[in-house]
């Protein structure tokens, strides 16, 4: 698939927003690579895996026009976590980037709005958009750091689109 044919990414739904001083929209992030990890404060995976790899990308290329992103997207175990349980976690893993809990559906249904819209199957998910907002990689489970470092490098070296 080549670029152009890559889907944009759509609007996300976001209930509440941690570690940034507004709401945070796709939109805003054009121009910039976007990382973004969909992941559950409960999942092993995430906890081992992915949240490591968020906080080490956005040390490593936060500042060199990498914005990562984090999606607690929550499908099981509603109850255990809520946003004050998700602050403290966030404190206790030292996560300084963005973080956006995604709005429950509004049919009552257990799987999130944005985690539908992009029809996710799980967590970890690891989403990354090109500066053009397109969505270039879509992976369920762990991304070795090697091949994202490579995706994230490749992307950051397109061009920038042309404003205006």
């Amino acid at each position: 698939m080549n670029a152009t044919s890559c889907p944009l990414m759509p609007e996300w739904h976001i209930a509440h927003w941690f570690n940034t001083d507004g709401p945070l929209r796709v939109a805003d992030l054009r121009g910039q690579v976007v990382l973004i990890h969909a992941f559950q404060m409960l999942c092993p995976g995430c906890v081992i895996h992915a949240i490591p790899q968020a906080r080490k990308a956005h040390e490593l290329y936060g500042d060199q026009g990498v914005a990562v992103i984090g999606l607690h997207t929550v499908f099981e175990h509603h109850d255990a976590m809520q946003p004050h349980a998700l602050q403290a976690f966030i404190h206790e893993y030292g996560l300084r980037f963005p973080v956006g809990v995604d709005a429950a559906s509004a049919d009552g249904q257990p799987v999130p709005r944005t985690m539908a819209r992009l029809g996710l199957r799980g967590t970890p998910t690891t989403l990354v958009l090109d500066k053009q907002g397109r969505l270039r990689l879509n992976h369920f489970g762990h991304v070795d750091d090697l091949p994202l470092g490579t995706i994230l490098g490749r992307l950051q070296a397109e061009a920038t689109p042309e404003t205006g």
